[in-house]
């Protein structure tokens, strides 16, 4: 148990009948008149749903222990995407739902943070920005460099992304895992 004065960003409550939400903002508000509350922001860990919710200060609200791991990718078994712990070689099927987006992003080898709680995987992290090699793209059109235009390219996953024109196949590139952009190029 911890109070609403205690709480944090990334901290996990168990609300709801049990529901995990994590907080994703927090802010204490001390009104003129009336007493103080606290209005958070929380995201609901297995669904995604965001929700605001306030509380008044001082509550008592159940938090829950999540264990994030460091992990790496190994390989795919079906529909099951297998990590393996580093420290005790242990390996973790976690499926492609429970993976979610993160999927579009994770070759073999990738490092990745799997949150469980009570020995269930509750979502698969990635770092903010991956390296990954264009496996298609079409070619630039020659004059058409010096408009910002973008065209659609192929990553090594599978995964279709919108690079710049001057981008071409075999090129290694950096994206941003959270919003699937490009971020440039990674000279070797």
């Amino acid at each position: 148990m911890a109070s609403t004065n205690d709480l944090k960003n990334g901290m996990v409550l168990k609300l709801d009948g049990g529901q995990l939400w994590s907080v994703v903002e927090f802010q204490h508000v001390k009104p003129g008149k009336g007493p103080a509350f606290v209005r958070t922001k929380l995201k609901n860990v297995l669904s995604g749903k965001i929700v605001d919710k306030t509380f008044n200060a001082g509550t008592k609200v159940e938090t829950a222990t999540v264990d994030r791991r460091d992990m790496q990718f190994s390989y795919m078994d079906g529909d099951y995407f297998v990590f393996m712990d580093m420290q005790t070689f242990d390996q973790l099927h976690v499926d492609r739902k429970t993976v979610g987006d993160a999927a579009n992003y994770l070759i073999e080898g990738f490092d990745a943070t799997v949150a469980m709680h009570e020995g269930e995987v509750l979502n698969v992290e990635l770092p903010a920005a991956v390296e990954l090699v264009i496996k298609h793209t079409e070619p630039g059109v020659q004059g058409d460099r010096s408009t910002g235009g973008s065209k659609p390219a192929e990553l090594e996953t599978g995964y279709e992304i919108q690079v710049p024109l001057f981008i071409t196949t075999g090129e290694k590139i950096k994206v941003d895992t959270r919003s699937g952009e490009y971020l440039g190029r990674v000279n070797s």
